[in-house]
């Protein structure tokens, strides 16, 4: 009996456990980036993770002065923002051609949290930012 009591109380703890790490991931945008440093970025799509809780978009970015092209990624907001914001998961892919206006990473990766993009079609869109200042960028 005790055996089973001490099974059952260890199977609930860490069901319990499992269930709050997803919250203690999570991180304020001031941790990673840098208020300070913004970044407009022009582009080709090559890959985006449309998922909880942001959506990710990778583009490559050739620099105007020596021509070499940067792998770079930017982080959106969740899928359900983005969607009630007038986006699909369809609206970005592989290849398209975007801007995108953001917040540099502060580990000076080529990392940016977005603030709005401008689609291959010319429509421009607040990309769901967790920028508490994205609204007056």
């Amino acid at each position: 009996m005790k055996s089973r009591l001490a099974f059952f109380s260890a199977a609930c703890s860490m069901a319990l456990l499992s269930a709050a790490l997803p919250a203690l991931a999570h991180h304020s945008f001031s941790a990673e980036f840098d208020n300070d440093k913004k970044v407009s970025l022009q582009g080709t799509v090559t890959k985006v993770d449309w998922m909880n809780p942001h959506i990710w978009i990778y583009l490559d970015v050739k620099d105007d002065k020596t021509g070499a092209v940067a792998s770079w990624q930017c982080e959106g907001g969740p899928p359900n923002t983005l969607t009630r914001n007038g986006w699909t998961k369809n609206d970005l892919k592989k290849g398209d051609s975007i801007s995108v206006n953001g917040t540099l990473a502060k580990d000076a990766s080529k990392t940016c949290n977005a603030s709005s993009v401008k689609f291959a079609d010319g429509r421009t869109v607040f990309a769901g930012s967790s920028n508490p200042d994205a609204a007056k960028q």
